[in-house]
C-alpha cells in the first residue's frame, strides 16, 4: 500500500492521531515516527484526514495520466457520480468541456457502471445465490472482510466494482481505450494498479482540481443533464438500494456506512446473528460523498448528499451488460499472521508496562490503542512499543523525578506566582529544621525562608545562580540558585548547603588573623628590643668618645 498512501517523515510528529483514528490499526511507530502497515491497510484514508501535521500525502498519477494523453490510444476518463459534491453547480456537460481540454477523447460517469453492477446484485438476489449477501462496491470494505473477517468474505457478492465494470463497458465500446478513474476514493487507486490493465490510473478530484488550475481552464457552472439516472444515488448512504429493485421478499435490506458500523456488523453477522440480508456497505461515514479525498471545503455531508440527489433521477442508464466472466471477481481470505501471540506472551509485555495489576490497565486510549492489552498485542507484533504510554510516561517520569528530588543532597523549594510552598524535599527540610515537610505545602515562603530574592527573580525575570546566602535562622551558609519557569509559572530554588566549607575557611582566616596579630606582635617586640639595644650602643659610644678625647688630650700635654 506504500506506493498508494505515503507518509513524510519530517512531517510527523509522534502524535499518535493516525493509530487512534485507523479502524484496524495498521499503523506501526519506530524511530518516533509512524509507518504504514501495507498487509494490514485497507485504505480507508482516516489517517490522511486526521493527520494534524499533513504527514500523509496520496501518490500522484497526473504525469502518468499526461503520458497516456501523449500516446495513440483514445483516453477516456470515468468520473465518479461524487464529482456533484465536490464542483458546486458543475454538470457532467461542463466537466467533459473542461476534460476534453486536457485532452482526454471522452468523460462518462463512474454511474454507468454502477447501473451494471445493480443489475447484477438483483440477479444474485432472484437467484437466492447466498443466505447473505454483502455488497462489493467499496474496495476497503472488501479488504476489511477479507483481512479482518475472512469467514465473512463467503458473504461478498462476487461482482467487481463500479469502476471496473466502467472501465470493462469502455473499452467493449472504444477499441485501445485507456481508462482513467477519477473520484473522493483513495483505495481506488490501489484497485486501479491492481485492476490487470482495466483501470490504467486513477486521479483525486484534488488531483484534477491543481492540474485544471495549473492549465488555466475554469468549470463552467451548469447542472443541466440530458439523461437523470438514479445510479448517481450510489455514493450516498443506502444509495446503491435506492438503485435496485429489492424485489426478494425473503430478504432483509441494510445500509451501513462508517467502518466501525461495518465492523459491528460483520462481528453480527459471525456470531451468527444476521440472517437473510442483503447489506449494503461503505466504508466512508456518509457514503463516497465523503469520501477521504473530497476535497477540504466540501466536508459537510448533508450538503454533499443534497447534492447528489438532486442531481440524480429515478431512470437507469441504457447500459448492455458485459460477459459475465468480465464482471465477476472473487473475494478470497487474506490471512495476516501466522503466529499468535499466547496469554503468558501478552502477561509478559503487561508487566513490561506496568500493567501486571487490572487496576493499572486504565485502557485510556492515548497510546492509540482501545485496551492495554490491545496495546500488548502491537507490541508483539512489532506495531508498538511499551513507551507509547501516556500513563507510563507520566509515572516513569514521576518516578525518576522523585529519585532525584528525594536522593539529591541539595535542597529543592518549587513555589507558584503568589509564593507559596508547591513542592519540598526532604533536604531542603533538614537544612531548615523542618520535621515534615509536608507541614509548609501551600504556605508563604516567609513563613521559611527570605522571599527576596524570589520575589526578585519572579518581578525582573532574571535568574540568580550560586548566589552565596547566610540563613541566619537555621545558621547556615547556602549557594542558592532561583529559576524561574514562565511556562508554567513556577519558581524553582535549589541550596547547595555550604556551612562546612564556610566554616573551614572562616577558621583558617581565623588562624591566619591569629598567626598575623602573632607576627605583629613579635616584630613590635624585636623593634622594641632594638631600638633599647641602640639607644644603649649609642650611650656607650658618646662615654667613650668623651673617654678618648680626654686621654688624646692628655698625651698631648705631656
Amino acid at each position: 500500500m506504500s506506493e498508494i498512501l505515503k507518509l513524510k517523515q519530517s512531517n510527523c510528529r509522534n502524535c499518535y492521531k493516525c493509530i487512534r483514528n485507523c479502524p484496524v490499526k495498521a499503523i506501526s511507530f519506530s524511530g518516533d515516527q509512524a509507518n504504514i502497515i501495507e498487509d494490514e491497510c485497507i485504505l480507508c484514508g482516516h489517517c490522511f484526514v486526521v493527520c494534524p501535521q499533513n504527514a500523509k500525502e496520496i501518490t500522484d498519477d497526473t504525469e502518468r495520466v499526461k503520458s497516456l494523453l501523449h500516446g495513440e490510444d483514445p483516453v477516456v476518463v470515468s468520473l465518479a457520480p461524487s464529482f456533484i459534491a465536490n464542483y458546486d453547480g458543475v454538470g457532467i456537460e461542463s466537466m467533459e468541456k473542461a476534460l476534453k481540454k486536457l485532452g482526454f477523447f471522452a468523460v462518462e460517469e463512474t454511474a454507468i457502471g454502477a447501473t451494471i453492477v445493480k443489475r447484477k446484485y438483483d440477479e444474485l438476489l432472484s437467484e437466492h445465490t447466498g443466505e447473505v449477501i454483502i455488497s462489493s462496491c467499496c474496495p476497503s470494505v472488501n479488504m476489511l472482510i477479507q483481512k479482518y473477517h475472512p469467514n465473512c468474505a463467503k458473504y461478498l457478492a462476487d461482482v467487481v466494482t463500479p469502476m471496473v465494470a466502467h472501465c470493462v463497458d469502455i473499452k467493449r465500446r472504444y477499441k485501445f481505450a485507456k481508462t482513467v478513474f477519477i473520484g473522493p476514493c483513495v483505495a481506488k487507486k490501489y484497485e486501479a494498479r491492481h485492476s490487470n490493465g482495466i483501470v490504467d490510473a486513477s486521479l483525486t478530484f484534488e488531483n484534477l482540481t491543481e492540474w485544471l488550475a495549473a492549465e488555466g481552464i475554469e468549470l463552467e457552472k451548469n447542472k443541466v443533464s440530458n439523461q437523470k439516472s438514479r445510479a448517481r444515488l450510489f455514493p450516498t448512504p443506502g444509495g446503491i438500494l435506492k438503485t435496485m429493485e429489492c424485489c426478494a421478499p425473503e430478504y432483509e435490506y441494510i445500509a451501513v456506512d462508517g467502518i466501525d458500523s461495518c465492523i459491528s456488523v460483520l462481528n453480527d453477522l459471525e456470531n451468527g446473528n444476521i440472517k437473510n440480508c442483503f447489506i449494503e456497505m461503505s466504508a466512508c461515514s456518509g457514503g463516497c460523498v465523503c469520501g477521504p479525498v473530497m476535497e477540504k471545503h466540501h466536508n459537510s455531508r448533508m450538503q454533499n448528499y443534497l447534492a447528489a440527489v438532486n442531481y440524480a433521477g429515478s431512470q437507469d442508464f441504457d447500459v448492455s451488460m458485459p460477459e459475465e466472466m468480465l464482471i465477476r471477481k472473487e473475494y478470497p481470505q487474506i490471512k495476516l499472521h501466522d503466529n499468535q501471540p499466547t496469554e503468558a506472551d501478552i502477561k509478559e509485555i503487561l508487566r513490561q508496562m506496568g500493567k501486571i495489576d487490572p487496576q493499572n490497565q486504565l485502557n485510556c486510549g492515548s497510546c492509540g490503542y482501545n485496551s492495554c492489552r490491545e496495546k500488548a498485542i502491537a507490541i508483539y507484533y512489532g506495531k508498538a512499543d511499551v513507551s507509547m504510554c501516556l500513563p507510563y510516561l507520566q509515572e516513569k517520569a514521576e518516578s525518576f523525578s522523585d529519585q532525584i528530588i528525594n536522593n539529591t543532597p541539595n535542597g529543592i523549594i518549587v513555589l507558584n506566582d503568589d509564593l507559596e510552598v508547591q513542592q519540598i524535599n526532604s533536604a531542603a527540610g533538614r537544612l531548615m529544621n523542618i520535621r515534615n515537610t509536608s507541614d509548609v505545602l501551600g504556605a508563604q515562603v516567609v513563613r521559611i525562608l527570605d522571599p527576596a530574592d524570589f520575589i526578585y527573580v519572579r518581578s525582573t525575570g532574571r535568574n540568580i545562580r550560586d548566589k552565596k546566602v547566610y540563613l541566619a535562622d537555621y545558621n547556615r551558609y547556602v549557594e542558592e540558585t532561583i529559576v524561574y519557569d514562565r511556562a508554567y509559572h513556577l519558581l524553582i530554588c535549589i541550596m547547595r548547603d555550604v556551612s562546612d566549607v564556610e566554616g573551614v575557611k572562616e577558621r583558617k582566616e581565623t588562624i591566619s588573623r591569629k598567626t598575623a596579630e602573632i607576627a605583629d606582635e613579635v616584630v613590635d617586640k624585636q623593634m622594641r628590643v632594638v631600638q633599647e639595644i641602640a639607644f644603649l650602643l649609642g650611650e656607650t659610644a658618646a662615654e667613650t668618645k668623651v673617654a678618648l678625647s680626654k686621654l688624646k688630650e692628655s698625651i698631648r700635654d705631656e
